[in-house]
Parts: C-alpha cells; sequence; structure tokens
C-alpha cells in the first residue's frame, strides 16, 4: 500500500507540474472553447461564419439572471460560514476527535466536508477551508496532506447529487433556458423536473451513500502510520482566521446600521413567500435555485445578527464569485453557438453513433469528468453539454433524470483532480495541489471504478 500511495503520490506531483505548467486561467480556457466551438460549427455542423458570430452574441446576455442566481449561492454560503457563531461552532467540532487518534480527525473533516457540501457546494468549499486550521490545530498528529485531501471529499463526491446540484437545480427552475431557451430556438425539455425526480431519485440517494462511505473509507485507510506530514505551532497559528473586532455605534447612523429589527424584517420578507410555495406547490414544486438561495440568505442574515456584519461579510464573499461574475457571458456565448446553429444537433448525432442505451450513461459520465478538467464549473459547463446532451438520450431512449445524474457524477469525480476548487483551501494552509493530488487522485481512481460499475446498472429510463 505504502509503495501504491508513493507511486500515485509522484504522478501527483508530474501531474500537478503538467497543469501549471501549460493549463492556463479558466477564462483563457473558456476563449479557447469558444473557438472550438465556432469552429466546429462552421465545419462541422456547416453554419456560416455570420451566423455562428451571431449566435454567440445573441446567446451571451441570455443566462445573466442564471449567473445572478450562482453569485447569491457562493456569497450568501460564506456569508454563513464566516460568521461568529460558525466560527465557535468549528472550534468546538475540532476538538471531538481523540489528538492521539489521528485518524478520527481526518475522517471527522471528511465527513463534515460530505454533509456541508450535500448541503451547498459553495458553502462546502469555503467551509472545509476554514475547518482545517480549526482541526489541524486541536489535532497535531494529523497529516496535513490527507486533512486537505479530507476536506476536499465533499466537493468530490456528494455535491452534485446533493441539494445544490447545479444541473439538476436548473431542470427544475421554471424559465430555465433548457426548457424556456431563447426567442426562435426549440425547447431541449417540454417540462421542468423538479427535484423529487432527479435530487431525490432513489438511485441517486444510494449512490451518494456508497460514495461518501467508500470516500471516508480511502482517507481513513491513507493516513500514514508513521512519518505523518505535520505542522509545526507557529505554522497552525499562521492558518488560523481572525474575525473583525464589532464597534459599538457612535453616531445614529450607526445605529441605524447595527439594528437587529432589519435583519428579521428581511427574514420574514423572504422567507414567507418560500414557506407559502412549499405549503401549496409542495417541496418538489419548489425546491429551485431561487428557494435554495432563499434559505441561505436567511441563514446568512440570522448568523451575521446586525446589517454591518452583513455587509462586511457580502463584500469579503463577493470574491469568491468573481469567476461566475466573469466567466458566465462567455460560456452563454458558447450555449448560443450550440444551440443557435446546427451544433447541437451535430454533436448529438456523435453521440447517437458510438453510444447505445445500456453504455450512453457511462459515456455522459467519463465525458463530463473529461470536460471538467478544462471547465471546473458545474451549471455553465451544462449548459454546454445539455443542446446535445439531451437531444441524443431522446434518440437513445435514455431519459433526462438518467443523463442528468450520470452528468452530476461525472462533475463531481473528477473534481479530485482538478485543482480550481481546491484553491481556498490550499490558500488557508499555504500548500500546493501537488502536495494533495497523489491521495486525491487515488481516491478519484477508486471512486471511479465504483461509479463506473453504478453507470453499467443505472435504469435507462429513471
Amino acid at each position: 500500500m505504502n509503495a501504491l500511495i508513493g507511486l500515485v503520490g509522484g504522478l501527483g506531483d508530474s501531474l500537478c507540474r503538467f497543469t501549471q505548467r501549460w493549463i492556463p486561467d479558466s477564462w483563457v480556457v473558456c476563449m479557447m472553447l469558444t473557438i472550438l466551438a465556432m469552429v466546429l460549427a462552421i465545419l462541422g455542423a456547416g453554419a456560416g461564419i455570420n451566423e455562428t458570430v451571431l449566435a454567440w452574441g445573441g446567446g451571451m446576455w441570455a443566462l445573466l439572471e442564471l449567473a445572478m442566481q450562482f453569485t447569491i449561492a457562493m456569497i450568501a454560503a460564506h456569508a454563513c460560514v464566516s460568521s461568529r457563531p460558525a466560527f465557535r461552532f468549528l472550534d468546538w467540532l475540532a476538538s471531538r476527535p481523540d489528538p492521539a487518534r489521528p485518524v478520527q480527525a481526518v475522517v471527522l473533516l471528511g465527513l463534515y466536508s460530505i454533509v456541508i457540501a450535500y448541503l451547498n457546494w459553495a458553502a462546502s468549499v469555503v467551509a472545509s477551508a476554514l475547518f482545517v486550521p480549526f482541526i489541524a490545530r486541536r489535532n497535531p498528529k494529523a497529516d496535513i496532506r490527507l486533512l486537505i485531501a479530507a476536506a476536499y471529499l465533499g466537493i468530490g463526491t456528494v455535491w452534485h447529487g446533493g441539494l445544490s446540484g447545479s444541473a439538476p437545480l436548473i431542470l427544475a427552475t421554471p424559465g430555465n433556458p433548457i426548457t424556456t431557451p431563447p426567442p426562435g430556438t426549440e425547447p431541449l425539455l417540454d417540462r421542468i423536473l423538479p427535484v423529487t425526480e432527479t435530487l431525490f431519485n432513489s438511485f441517486n440517494l444510494i449512490y451518494l451513500v456508497v460514495v461518501a462511505v467508500v470516500g471516508l473509507g480511502m482517507v481513513a485507510i491513507l493516513h500514514p502510520r508513521e512519518n505523518a506530514r505535520t505542522l509545526t505551532n507557529d505554522e497552525l497559528q499562521a492558518m488560523m482566521p481572525t474575525l473583525p473586532e464589532e464597534v459599538e455605534p457612535t453616531t445614529p447612523a450607526g445605529g441605524m446600521e447595527a439594528f437587529r429589527g432589519w435583519i428579521f424584517l428581511a427574514v420574514i420578507l423572504i422567507g414567507y413567500p418560500l414557506a407559502h410555495s412549499i405549503v401549496t406547490q409542495g417541496f418538489g414544486a419548489s425546491w429551485t435555485i431561487n428557494a435554495y438561495n432563499a434559505v441561505f440568505l436567511i441563514g446568512a442574515l440570522l448568523l451575521q445578527g446586525r446589517p454591518s456584519n452583513l455587509v462586511r461579510a457580502f463584500g469579503n464573499g463577493a470574491r469568491t464569485a468573481s469567476g461566475v461574475i466573469l466567466q458566465f457571458p462567455f460560456y452563454a456565448g458558447i450555449f448560443g453557438v450550440i444551440n443557435g446553429t446546427g451544433l447541437g444537433d451535430w454533436l448529438g448525432n456523435l453521440f447517437v453513433q458510438v453510444a447505445t442505451t445500456e453504455t450512453y450513461p457511462l459515456i455522459v459520465y467519463i465525458y463530463s469528468g473529461v470536460v471538467n478538467i478544462f471547465v471546473p464549473s458545474g451549471g455553465s459547463k451544462w449548459l454546454i453539454e445539455a443542446p446535445y446532451l439531451l437531444p441524443a438520450a431522446r434518440e437513445l431512449a435514455v431519459s433526462p433524470t438518467t443523463t442528468v445524474l450520470a452528468y452530476a457524477y461525472g462533475d463531481s469525480t473528477s473534481n479530485l483532480i482538478q485543482p480550481f476548487w481546491a484553491i481556498p483551501i490550499l490558500t488557508v494552509t499555504r500548500m500546493k495541489f501537488g502536495d494533495v493530488l497523489g491521495y486525491t487522485g487515488l481516491v478519484a481512481l477508486v471512486l471511479f471504478v465504483v461509479t463506473v460499475a453504478a453507470m453499467l446498472v443505472i435504469p435507462p429510463m429513471l
């Protein structure tokens, strides 16, 4: 086992050096994909240059609502986990494992990451990064590399099949571009898919439990029994986050900014319509991206407590959403090319030619994982792929539910070897992705084998 871990670790270091040297910033990758989509539309689908460019421009602003929804999701999640109550809870939770048994700390961190990721992918990225210093300080014998791998576990196992799964939530949200495309184009689906048919499908729930257990078992097994890489007290202290001091108001304006009544008013205004929708329409029809964001906005309001704290937390969290704000219009342009020319039909026909009804979920799973290496955004990537994956699925008699779940699983597994979402954790710990890729890569390999088996038995018509 140690030899195997050493081999994978060496491969991980080599892979990290390769990606750092050759893979540019994600926005540049987006522009490269734009060129690829245009070339395929012209040479493959037979579209004209003018038609292709106009299709890109027509799609660029079609996803502004969706971009704002994902931006709010990330900022609200950051505001929740950066609150004082959350910080106190993290310190208490980190003290639960036995410091003499570091495997307990690794498993606890992995379980924490998985639970948070099931609830909210953005919260998992931020909350796991914040939890690592607490648990490393309380459990100094735990290997810091494996702690980081465990903190990354949620985003690599359950997130896209959980409550914040981008692709299933897009399909469940009224007015989404899949069921309500821009004027002049045909919808890819004739109805929205409620989360009761996707995220709460029994196959999905069983799959999430299996991959969560396998992931936790892997990080427990991989912890070095000797020569664990640990940090000094000074290094641990340097990682610990600090919260700004709360200053009592000295002016009337400051008093109004500190008045908690504004918080409770906002909670009522956000919460009542959501509760009314759930009572009158049911949970499945109500749980959309907007409903999901409403819950986390309420959480951010209550956890921050004061308007001044909330404003400061949202200002700090806005940096975490900068990638979404910049890149979504450009991915929307790619979506416009695929949906506004014959490119979607052309790509869909390619999938039909190489797949059968039984193998299509497996092909979608692998394809989604490969593309995720270059486009690490489950929501925007789904908007690129859906215009040809869904028609191909219809041609092969595979349901949209089966297709979107296979897509979601591929998007999750490959996150373990994709450094983009690990940036917050690596920033906090002052580590490099190459330091942990050996461990996350081995976990990803085992999860890949498990999911391949799952894709071979998943019913085509869930």
